[in-house]
């Protein structure tokens, strides 16, 4: 077992922790901080479960199933937030997402691949199709906001309906991509799938089977289907945990709602998904680890941001695509630079380093971001 997975299963301890802080009363900051860290893991094994299941089902069905589950964590610690009424923290945590995919994980990929490896190739022609579709997203927050910029007499409803408006349609080109993706366009697709699928330990955040037996047998649907299930609920309850303790943990900590939406929760949500980009580009499989990191990213903005947009108002929390300025500026910059390094196909150290730079500094614009009350 590697050290990674082994770090894996240590983080499951935290969940009787979590509710061992809840319910006996040690105080919100503990029962963030271990909540946190119970759904590192638990995202893990929703990972390791959606895959599993991904390869019985075929290529098609695998496909759809894991565009779905990809980003499940994000979306129920988001639904949980807005069901609470901390819209602020779910756009926040929108923009989080797309940047920390973007620049930490794919820099951590390139710089460490890089390290190990010269230079680095993944296909160009996805990685145009991918920053075309991440433009689209840029251009979906920023009108919105731009309308809202332009008038200070705009209604709220208005700009609600916009957000709608642009939410039915990103939904419907997200589900275009996987058209294009999964059916008309798959050739493109191959050489990572095909990765993918001899990288037997990649996918497996949590479990690591040997690579000949999981060649011998298809996964077992009766062990899966209710890990899954499992997973998802107790993602559920750990990240209602996180949610209301959110406010009092980050003010105990000198932490603004914005900087823990931006940078914390992502990397909470994205934690193990993040590890399996890393790894698999370190092996050399940087085609995957790209396809990982962008793809999370293009979800997160055609797919996630709309849904919570439409779930705001079956929830009776209404949520825009009107955005902070800093965090419209935060996608933008990360895109940009991200298509800039990632059109030529080929990787190295250096434009890691870059990519890290930029998420750093984005890091410290919302830390030292003052408190708008």
């Amino acid at each position: 077992m590697s050290i990674k997975n082994l770090i894996f299963y240590g983080f499951l301890v935290f969940v009787p922790i979590s509710f061992a802080a809840r319910f006996l009363g040690w105080g919100e900051l503990v029962v963030f901080i271990t909540a946190g860290l119970a759904i590192i893991p638990l995202a893990g094994w929703m990972g390791t479960s959606t895959e599993e299941i991904a390869v019985v089902l075929g290529p098609s069905w695998g496909g759809l199933l894991n565009a779905t589950f990809g980003n499940a964590t994000e979306l129920i610690i988001a639904l949980i937030a807005l069901n609470e009424g901390l819209v602020s923290v779910v756009k926040s945590s929108i923009v989080g997402s797309i940047i920390s995919n973007l620049l930490l994980v794919l820099g951590l990929s390139m710089l460490l691949g890089g390290i190990k490896y010269k230079e680095q190739d993944f296909q160009p022609v996805m990685a145009r199709v991918n920053a075309s579709a991440m433009n689209l997203a840029v251009i979906a927050i920023l009108l919105p906001t731009a309308v809202g910029f332009t008038s200070a007499t705009v209604p709220e409803i208005t700009l609600q309906k916009l957000s709608d408006s642009v939410a039915v349609i990103l939904i419907a080109v997200y589900g275009l991509t996987l058209l294009f993706s999964m059916k008309t366009h798959t050739y493109l697709y191959d050489v990572g799938t095909a990765e993918y699928e001899s990288e037997a330990d990649a996918p497996n955040t949590l479990a690591e089977a040997d690579e000949s037996d999981h060649a011998d047998h298809a996964p077992n649907l009766k062990i899966w289907i209710p890990v899954l299930v499992g997973a998802t609920l107790i993602v559920a309850v750990e990240s209602e945990l996180l949610v209301n303790a959110l406010e009092p943990a980050t003010e105990q900590l000198g932490l603004s709602p914005l900087f823990t939406g931006v940078i914390l929760l992502p990397i909470i949500g994205n934690a193990a998904e993040h590890a399996t980009a890393v790894t698999v580009a370190m092996k050399n499989k940087m085609e995957l680890s790209v396809s990982v990191a962008v793809g999370s990213s293009m979800q997160i903005a055609l797919f996630v941001a709309p849904i919570l947009v439409l779930a705001g108002w079956v929830l009776g929390e209404p949520m825009d695509l009107s955005f902070d300025a800093l965090e419209l500026v935060a996608v933008a910059v990360a895109v940009l630079i991200t298509n800039s390094i990632s059109s030529d196909g080929r990787s190295n150290w250096l434009e890691g380093i870059l990519l890290l730079a930029t998420y750093a500094i984005l890091g410290f614009a919302f830390y030292f971001r003052p408190i708008v009350s």
